[in-house]
């Protein structure tokens, strides 16, 4: 069985990492780490990703506006984590939205609600 293909967008290279290494240790992989809204959009297009892992508020641009960028070719499985659901919430009611910080057993949870998620 081929492992999932994973791009993960966060903006903090030490939360990215550790991030990256979990979902390494969990059988994914990861194939590609970016930190800003075009690099993620770029990425996606290249890697094809089969779920994406989206920091919601970017220093350089929002993972939430990269999603719908990458939605508008087609439907992506994906999760967004943030310190502030309300505001992920707010704007996008539905989404799978993780807050930070949070446990393995969290993290674990939420990505199969991305997956199981059917498009809208």
């Amino acid at each position: 069985m081929t492992a999932l293909r994973v791009l993960l967008v966060e903006d903090d290279v030490m939360i990215g990492e550790l991030l990256a290494d979990m979902l390494l240790d969990m059988g994914y992989d990861v194939c590609a780490l970016e930190m800003t809204e075009s690099e993620a959009v770029a990425a996606a297009i290249r890697c094809k990703p089969d779920l994406m892992i989206v920091d919601a508020q970017l220093g350089d641009g929002s993972g939430i506006s990269a999603m719908d960028t990458i939605l508008r070719t087609g439907f992506v499985p994906h999760l967004f984590m943030t310190g502030n659901i309300a505001k992920v919430i707010q704007q996008r009611p539905g989404a799978v939205v993780l807050e930070k910080p949070f446990h393995e057993a969290a993290f674990t949870s939420a990505i199969k609600r991305a997956l199981d998620a059917v498009p809208a």
